[in-house]
């Protein structure tokens, strides 16, 4: 080792420190400072009905917002320290996953993964943050178990533990699988002879899905309704997918690595070859979410559970001297990104007038004056989408409804919501567009409606108000669209409830004409 080397890695410790401290700052403060978005207050409300499945996904985000609301109450800081914590356990984990084979080598996969820019400015809490959890933890210990040079009883336990974060990993999301198919890969092609640890991994993460499987089994399959085939009916193919999946990647891997993943390319088919579960663990996934791109947008977050293990690659396979400007250059593009994040934090709703997100910037950042304007003591508030909805809900400390059929996504409603308790009610009904409302929308379901609009820091938000509430007419009208499109529940699955079915036509399962 060189004079210069010797000197970086003595210095890595206190860099390690610094990237941490510094980085967490910013995330709490970001935390802190930015209002909650609606698909984080779509999850607040899994954490304030904690069940064991809901209905776009496994239960994981619900259980660990549930627990942060009893530890730490519903401060938006709170809700989202998980998120703002994950980077320093995922280089924990990692650490310890590595550091038998490298010390040094570790250190370095953790800082540059610590300097991506990624782990600087997210500080949002979405349903992937347990599944990267659940899922670097599975990865780590089945890292530690494909060290031991024998199939002896600490191997057995890892292998059984990366099982059971697996199957944890799947109650978060069912892009776990994804994760479950590398490793068949890797011990298809690499591990034949450690087939009973495979077997192991299979037994311990089984409880996840059959959990995930009675759950659906009781409430008409949302699950598989949703993730399977609502989501996916518009799918077509465009040449933007791919290309879009392919910049996300670079983007993902900074221009300095890029450029030395070209520079080094030798070295990190070498690399590869020798540490072959962490190759798998890349190229699965990425050539699975490439096939996957050719019909879907892939978004950055699908990808970040095996985001870290790139940097593993990197670390191991760059010379020692080049490890140091590769941290330099992942500091650089990082920097810009936190100066856009800090010029962006001292600026006002006000100046953002004229944008054309300017609407949602003031719904979101001036949702309590607006709900002061428009909430009323003999009416009932919702509005005509989740995210909006969810907001207006966390604000008010309420569970706030969705008029109308909605979409695919977010269908929550159905589960929790009985529209038969507002017959006869007042219901105002924030619109989520910006423009006037059709009023025939609404006229069929109220013996009276009318458009009221409300103007909040120069924007004018409209609200339709309807009177005496005819429950027997939306379920005819709304309940049936919703049925007829997101309930074609295939006839093979077995079902034990339907909450949703039982409240539109008092059976489990509605015959269709």
């Amino acid at each position: 080792m060189t004079s210069q080397a010797t000197q970086d890695s003595l210095r890595l410790p206190r860099w390690l420190l610094l990237t941490a401290l510094i980085a967490l700052a910013l995330r709490l403060w970001i935390a802190y400072a930015l209002p909650i978005t609606g698909d984080e207050a779509f999850f607040y409300w899994w954490g304030v009905y904690p069940d064991w499945g809901y209905y776009d996904h496994p239960p994981m985000i619900g259980w660990l917002i549930w627990l942060m609301r009893q530890l730490l109450g519903d401060a938006t800081w709170a809700i989202r320290l998980p998120i703002v914590l994950l980077p320093l356990a995922l280089g924990a984990m990692v650490w310890w996953a590595v550091k038998p084979l490298n010390r040094e080598r570790a250190a370095w996969a953790v800082l540059l993964f610590w300097l991506a820019p990624i782990n600087w400015i997210n500080a949002l809490i979405t349903t992937d943050t347990p599944l990267i959890f659940w899922s670097v933890l599975s990865v780590a210990l089945l890292l530690r178990a494909e060290q031991r040079s024998a199939l002896d009883g600490r191997a057995r336990l890892l292998y059984a533990l990366s099982g059971v974060a697996i199957g944890c990993a799947f109650l978060s999301k069912y892009f776990s699988v994804v994760l479950g198919l590398a490793y068949l890969v890797y011990f298809a092609l690499y591990r034949r002879e450690r087939w009973p640890g495979l077997l192991l991994i299979v037994l311990c993460a089984l409880p996840g899905p059959l959990i995930n499987a009675w759950w659906n089994m009781g409430h008409g399959w949302p699950n598989i309704m949703f993730n399977a085939i609502n989501r996916n009916q518009d799918a077509t193919f465009a040449w933007s997918h791919p290309l879009t999946y392919l910049g996300m990647l670079a983007y993902l891997l900074t221009p300095a690595l890029l450029w030395l993943a070209w520079k080094y390319r030798s070295a990190l088919r070498a690399a590869a070859r020798q540490h072959r579960l962490v190759a798998v663990l890349l190229v699965v996934p990425f050539v699975f979410f490439a096939l996957l791109s050719g019909k879907k947008v892939v978004g950055l977050h699908w990808v970040l559970a095996f985001y870290p293990f790139v940097f593993v690659l990197f670390a191991f396979a760059l010379p020692s001297l080049t490890l140091k400007r590769c941290a330099q250059g992942l500091a650089a593009f990082t920097a810009l990104h936190v100066i856009a994040v800090v010029a962006i934090g001292f600026t006002h709703v006000e100046q953002w007038r004229g944008l054309p997100r300017y609407y949602s910037i003031v719904r979101n950042f001036r949702t309590a004056e607006l709900l002061a304007q428009v909430r009323t003591p003999d009416s009932v508030l919702m509005a005509d989408a989740y995210a909006p909805a969810a907001g207006f809900g966390y604000t008010i400390g309420r569970y706030v409804p969705v008029f109308g059929p909605g979409k695919f996504h977010a269908r929550q409603d159905d589960l929790l919501v009985d529209f038969s308790a507002y017959q006869g009610k007042t219901i105002r009904i924030i619109v989520s567009d910006s423009d006037p409302p059709p009023l025939d929308d609404y006229r069929p379901y109220f013996e009276s409606v009318q458009p009221l609009r409300f103007v909040q820091d120069g924007v004018t938000f409209h609200v339709v108000e309807g009177r005496n509430f005819n429950f027997e007419a939306y379920r005819q009208g709304v309940l049936k669209e919703i049925f007829d499109r997101y309930y074609n529940i295939p006839r093979w699955l077995p079902m034990t409830g339907c909450p949703f079915c039982v409240r539109y036509c008092g059976l489990v399962q509605c015959p269709r004409p």
